[in-house]
């Protein structure tokens, strides 16, 4: 029971993880506010169940109707996902990113969150419907024991060797001439077309990054669970990973850990643990966790707008800023 605990506990923070660097890349350093993040990992998770599971016509699975069924082994799933996520980003971009403000851009997107859940809700041929998949097999299933102590474990190593690989792909971007331009695209998008740069490529190259990466965590997170249905990828779920990433820190990856460590995985332990104790109704814990969460967003952009880690700003010698600090210390 221990072991399962801590495997929910670890896989869900690598999970939240790769999703909030995702998130970090578009949101904390390019600027875009992507209501339709939990799109991109819905798909990347749609996409590696129906890569890893049989067709609907085996007798294990006739009771649910889905298209594909390739049963590609492990790791095609994982990698199918993560290329949907981002092939997926290049229509939604190209609408959402071009002609309209940032204003608009936010609300585009929010509603084509509500717009794909809506279709994938209500139209089962494709995958099910609401009732959404199950029995999605988990990595490795055929060539390993999945009921073995060991097992486990190497879901663990898994999730970490992905959250290894995005955390080296967001540095390298984050850290880069290129991650330079789009903090000045965030900061004053006129300036940064003034001195050469492109807004609406940078930004429908990060949404793309961002997509491919979204995409892997719901990979991973459906080889997890073995199921997967529109009831788990509604648009409040982006909510809590925006909120994770204010309260954390956004512009920097150790701020977008931070924040999955504090509020998606912090909070729902807490909440747990509040059940646990029956305080009230049923219904008053989730509804609590909603209110913590709002609150949350309203006390850090009103007292502590940098999150818990701030963004780390460069200051280099003769700039106003240098100038400004040393007249301070001078007084």
């Amino acid at each position: 029971m221990n072991t399962f605990y801590a495997t929910n506990l670890l896989i869900y923070a690598g999970v939240d993880i790769i999703a909030l660097l995702a998130l970090n890349l578009q949101f904390g350093v390019s600027g875009i506010v992507n209501f339709s993040f939990i799109v991109f990992q819905s798909a990347g998770a749609y996409a590696a169940a129906v890569l890893s599971m049989p067709p609907d016509s085996n007798p294990d699975y006739s009771f649910q109707v889905y298209f594909g069924g390739f049963q590609l082994p492990f790791p095609l799933p994982w990698v199918g996902g993560a290329l949907v996520g981002g092939l997926l980003a290049i229509p939604i971009g190209f609408v959402a990113l071009r002609k309209l403000r940032s204003d608009y851009q936010a609300i585009a997107l929010l509603v084509t969150s509500i717009i794909a859940n809506e279709v994938i809700n209500n139209a089962r041929p494709f995958l099910n419907g609401a009732a959404g998949l199950a029995l999605v097999p988990k990595p490795l299933q055929d060539q390993l024991d999945t009921q073995a102590d060991y097992y486990p474990y190497l879901l663990i190593g898994l999730t970490a060797a992905c959250v290894a690989l995005v955390w080296f792909i967001s540095a390298r971007i984050v850290n880069s001439p290129y991650g330079r331009s789009l903090r000045a695209m965030r900061e004053n998008e006129l300036a940064a077309t003034a001195l050469g740069k492109n807004p609406v490529a940078m930004k429908m190259t990060i949404f793309v990054v961002g997509g491919t990466i979204a995409g892997l965590s719901g990979a991973i997170l459906v080889g997890y669970l073995g199921v997967w249905a529109p009831s788990t990828w509604q648009y409040p779920e982006t909510i809590i990973l925006f909120a994770a990433l204010i309260v954390g820190g956004r512009g920097n990856n150790l701020g977008a850990i931070l924040g999955a460590l504090l509020v998606p995985v912090g909070l729902e332990e807490v909440t747990r643990l509040m059940i646990r104790m029956n305080l009230g109704p049923p219904n008053l814990i989730p509804a609590l966790e909603w209110v913590v969460i709002g609150l949350c967003i309203l006390g850090f952009l009103w007292f502590r707008p940098e999150g818990v880690r701030p963004e780390r700003r460069r200051v280099f010698e003769g700039s106003p800023d240098v100038e400004l600090v040393e007249s301070v210390r001078a007084t």
